[in-house]
């Protein structure tokens, strides 16, 4: 799907890591400056789960009119990520109005060399990328704009005293889970395959049992349930049959199917959801998978079903009135 060689795209070069299934080290890893959000942009996509983990940190942090987002269309062709303003759901680049998500590297970098990514955090007073890391983003976002006192709407999705507790939880999700459908999505051996299944499912079962007596992984509502959502609420419509994880679906585990509901409700989650664009992306994009690119037009997955877990415990820290 390409590349960026010494500033020049490459569409004959690989964009892809699937070889290990593991993270790319990034070259734009720095730290999120002052406490002012409104120098900050973001290139996203609806599709992608990493870039979800953002929208979502963003959102529920109350900062969406603060930082703004250019969004780039789900399929992505041989020129990379494209930003096509007349599509719905996506915008064109606000910042730069470049054609490409390539061109925004070589603006922060005229000879980068590397992966052409999402979610990319842009800060416009220094006129650079600041990171290209999701996982980095979230925590340096919730960190300093979150809890009281911050520029936000006073949720704390990182606090101090539990940051540890909630980077762990991050970490057992993402082999398992959050990689693990990857993995078996494009596994090269029938034996990998339901390696990386058995891994899922494994997962899914713990967290199942997890959540049956409390709303959010550890407690209360952290960083850490957000990286969980955006996998799971994509896995009945795309993972289940596309990347053929397919034991069970979501909807088949009541707590866990729970929890999806419980995280989609909360304050401006729902607008982060775009089944469409997700949908789009997987099953024409990766067309080793699915040849034909046709775009199923099921499931019928209805988010706002209504649930019966009020009565667990589990808090929203520092939720303020008028957000809940």
């Amino acid at each position: 799907m390409g590349r960026l060689i010494d500033g020049d795209w490459r569409a004959d070069v690989s964009n892809e890591v699937w070889a290990d299934l593991d993270h790319e080290e990034t070259n734009f890893r720095g730290e999120i400056g002052t406490a002012d959000p409104e120098r900050y942009h973001f290139y996203v996509s609806w599709a992608c789960p990493w870039a979800h983990g953002t929208l979502l940190t963003r959102a529920l942090l109350g900062l969406e009119d603060a930082i703004d987002v250019s969004v780039v269309d789900p399929h992505r062709q041989d020129d990379g990520w494209e930003f096509t303003p007349g599509k719905g759901g996506c915008t064109p680049d606000r910042i730069h109005r470049s054609d490409y998500l390539h061109e925004v590297y070589t603006a922060a970098d005229s000879e980068y060399t590397g992966r052409v990514s999402v979610p990319v955090l842009w800060d416009e007073e220094a006129g650079t990328v600041v990171n290209e890391e999701s996982d980095e983003i979230m925590r340096t976002l919730a960190a300093n704009f979150g809890g009281e006192g911050g520029p936000g709407n006073g949720i704390n999705l990182y606090p101090e005293g539990r940051r540890e507790e909630v980077n762990d939880a991050i970490e057992e999700l993402y082999g398992p889970v959050n990689r693990g459908v990857y993995r078996a999505g494009f596994a090269e051996t029938q034996a990998d395959y339901e390696d990386a299944v058995a891994d899922v499912f494994d997962a899914l079962d713990h967290w199942e049992d997890v959540l049956s007596d409390r709303h959010f992984l550890l407690g209360d509502l952290a960083l850490a349930d957000l990286r969980l959502f955006a996998t799971l609420v994509r896995f009945d419509a795309v993972y289940y049959a596309h990347f053929k994880v397919n034991r069970r679906r979501i909807v088949d585990y009541p707590n866990l199917w729970g929890f999806v509901r419980d995280v989609y409700g909360l304050p401006g989650v729902a607008e982060t959801v775009n089944l469409d664009h997700i949908k789009e992306h997987y099953y024409r994009n990766h067309t080793d998978i699915n040849p034909v690119g046709f775009v199923p037009i099921g499931p019928d997955v209805d988010f706002t079903e209504p649930n019966d877990r009020e009565e667990l415990p589990g808090e929203i820290p520092g939720l303020l009135a008028g957000r809940a």
